[in-house]
């Protein structure tokens, strides 16, 4: 098989294509509701997917009632497992099918995984609800009440109890689990003990009928236990077919994936459905690995958890080409729902005025100092500075604002830096550095001061370090703060001159904020009409302006100096949220953008980041001013969310971006 077939295959990157199955049933007909059982697993093992999971009780219908006591229809539900287990031997699928279990006298609610011609395990339901609409206790009995830890069914011997767990060989990220419905409903879910003994896809076999509103609940049900549990939680519930003497069913199947919605059945269908997430099982693990409390909390519960039991079972993995059928973000910093995008830039905007505000009382000052350049960040920070002295109760003069212009600095960028400082009311003054810099470079001997055109890091830097520096002394004349305004983008690439530049401030409040957000909270702050006309103008402006330093002559690109920003947040979310390695974010990038940037690209500038963020950045991020944290996606501060070895080498991730093809 070609490595780059291999590169394009979701398995390979840790990912298992799970699927959610909502057969059309017929209440009391096992042989009917087999095959559309099998039609289902068929259907998944041909969409390439691992796991399955059918509605509770699928087998014979969850409505029968007092049904459930008569023999032939337990026989004939045991009969129609057997079938089924005949009949998916060629399949490479474990799929999770609900039917009544009858042993030693008593009757249980169960999920059988079926793997291979194999009956791997038999979970019976746990809580059983005897209120409203459900009267189970009438019929089946609690997981409990067994005595025994294997069961023969269909004329297979298997493991029987409520804390089986079943790992894949060769795949330690994907282990099962499986509670039956009303499980969900109670205090303390089967599930959360299944998870801290090692499960990290739990599926819920479910009946529940639908009344106004409890789809919703569901979702939150379903929802916060997957985050609790920091798992996948796959949940199928009855549908079509089943009795509508008194209830009404709508076939609701969802996948939660630590909190978020991957995949959702479409409800009130009127024919079997299937639908399909892809989970990511590394995202699982590395989420665990971090939330040091869940490993806490399974210490302290090891007593609980030491009866489960595993159960091991083999699989082939799909090969070949198999792309992701879940939605990959191409701004993972930036949600896509408007109305969400909106929640989050006020968010963030509360949350850098509140950092600042409180630095401002604690230090017991009046007075802000920021320099002003008309670009993104400087923008941003200047906006949070005008709603702080609003909340302060202070006039906005001051702000002493300040705009610096160098050999490079254009008409455009000048004269936007002016209509900002001056419609947003601050104290605006101009301080053209080009004298003191070339006395410096003069000191230097620089072939600039000679005259030659002589554009190199040092020339950029003397201007960098030369506005930090007046700004750091008019900070100390007026008895005021500096304002840092580099974002969280630079920080990670380390775009920013050390010490004595745009690398050091008083307090920096777009610290955490990665630029591809910082263009949408100036534009929901202009949308939002927190200022006038005439600032929202310069607003405007500013979002419609190249980024450059401006510290070259002639047009200086940032963005092809250290790659889009787009990329490159992309690549710092996915190895500072998660710790991916270089090739699954190739591929996760790959997967997002591929209409845009081909293989080739995001190889070319992912190279660039491992070797920024890794081998030579991190001497500037270990010697941070404060600023707030505003995001889950994470900060570099070296107080906080990233500590790491100022002398490190980016060998090793180098060497697993070489697993990733040169071409589409």
């Amino acid at each position: 098989m070609a490595r780059s077939a291999e590169f394009f295959n979701l398995y390979r990157h840790g990912f298992v294509r799970v699927a959610l199955a909502t057969p059309a049933v017929r209440v009391g007909d096992p042989v009917y509701n087999r095959e559309a059982t099998l039609a289902l697993m068929r259907e998944a093992a041909r969409r390439k997917a691992l796991v399955a999971v059918f509605p509770e009780l699928g087998l014979s219908a969850y409505t029968c009632e007092d049904l459930f006591h008569q023999q032939a229809l337990l026989r004939a539900t045991e009969e129609a497992l057997r079938w089924l287990l005949a009949r998916s031997r060629d399949l490479p699928l474990a799929a999770f099918v609900g039917l009544p279990v009858a042993l030693d006298g008593l009757l249980y609610n169960c999920a059988a995984l079926i793997c291979g011609g194999r009956l791997l395990g038999v979970v019976p339901k746990t809580y059983l609800p005897n209120y409203r609409e459900f009267y189970e206790l009438r019929q089946f009995t609690p997981a409990d009440a067994a005595t025994r830890e294997r069961v023969t069914l269909a004329g297979q011997s298997a493991a029987f109890g409520s804390r089986l767990l079943f790992r894949l060989a060769g795949q330690p990220g994907l282990v099962l689990a499986a509670e039956i419905c009303e499980d969900l409903w109670v205090p303390v879910p089967p599930s959360s003990y299944a998870a801290l003994a090692g499960a990290t896809v739990i599926a819920n076999l479910s009946a529940s009928n639908v009344v106004i509103g409890k789809h919703q609940y569901r979702r939150e049900l379903a929802s916060n236990q997957s985050a609790r549990c920091i798992a996948a939680y796959l949940y199928s519930a009855a549908g079509v077919g089943e009795s509508t003497t008194d209830l009404a069913w709508d076939g609701h199947a969802m996948a939660y994936e630590n909190g978020t919605l991957l995949a959702e059945s479409r409800r009130f269908a009127d024919a079997s459905q299937l639908t399909v997430a892809d989970v990511d099982l590394d995202r699982l693990q590395a989420d665990r690995m971090r939330q040091n409390s869940f490993g806490e909390s399974a210490r302290q519960q090891r007593a609980a958890i030491a009866d489960f039991r595993s159960i091991e079972f083999s699989l082939p993995l799909p090969r070949g080409r198999l792309l992701l059928e879940r939605s990959v973000p191409r701004f993972p910093y930036v949600p896509t729902d408007p109305a969400t995008r909106d929640a989050r830039c006020e968010e963030v905007y509360r949350i850098q005025v509140q950092g600042l505000a409180t630095r401002m009382r604690a230090a017991g000052k009046e007075r802000l100092v920021i320099g002003v350049s008309g670009g993104l960040d400087s923008t941003q920070a200047l906006l949070v500075c005008a709603r702080v002295m609003d909340e302060l109760k202070r006039p906005r003069r001051n702000i002493l604002a300040y705009t610096m212009p160098g050999f490079a600095t254009t008409t455009r960028t000048r004269s936007t830096a002016w209509q900002l400082m001056r419609t947003i009311g601050a104290t605006a003054e101009e301080i053209d550095i080009r004298p003191s810099c070339l006395q410096m470079l003069k000191d230097l001997r620089h072939p600039f001061a000679k005259g030659r055109k002589r554009y190199d890091l040092t020339f950029e830097n003397v201007q960098a370090g030369e506005r930090t520096s007046h700004l750091f002394r008019l900070a100390n004349h007026h008895d005021a703060l500096v304002v840092g305004t580099g974002d969280l983008s630079e920080l990670a690439l380390g775009w920013c001159t050390y010490g004595v530049g745009d690398h050091m401030s008083h307090y920096n409040v777009n610290a955490s904020v990665p630029k591809t957000l910082i263009q949408y909270l100036i534009r929901w702050v202009a949308e939002s009409r927190q200022f006038s006309a005439e600032v929202n103008r310069a607003l405007a402006r500013v979002l419609d302006t190249e980024i450059s330093p401006e510290l070259v002559p002639g047009r200086q690109r940032t963005e092809s100096v250290i790659g889009p920003y787009a990329l490159q947040d992309f690549h710092l979310y996915f190895t500072l949220r998660f710790g991916y390695a270089p090739a699954k974010v190739a591929f996760l990038c790959w997967s997002a953008w591929r209409a845009a940037y081909p293989l080739p690209v995001i190889r070319r500038w992912l190279r660039v980041f491992l070797e920024r963020f890794f081998a030579t950045s991190q001497f500037k991020r270990s010697a941070l001013p404060n600023g707030p944290k505003v995001g889950s996606g994470g900060s570099l501060s070296p107080r906080g969310d990233w500590r790491a070895p100022s002398d490190g080498t980016a060998q090793a991730w180098l060497d697993d971006l070489a697993r990733v093809p040169a071409r589409d």
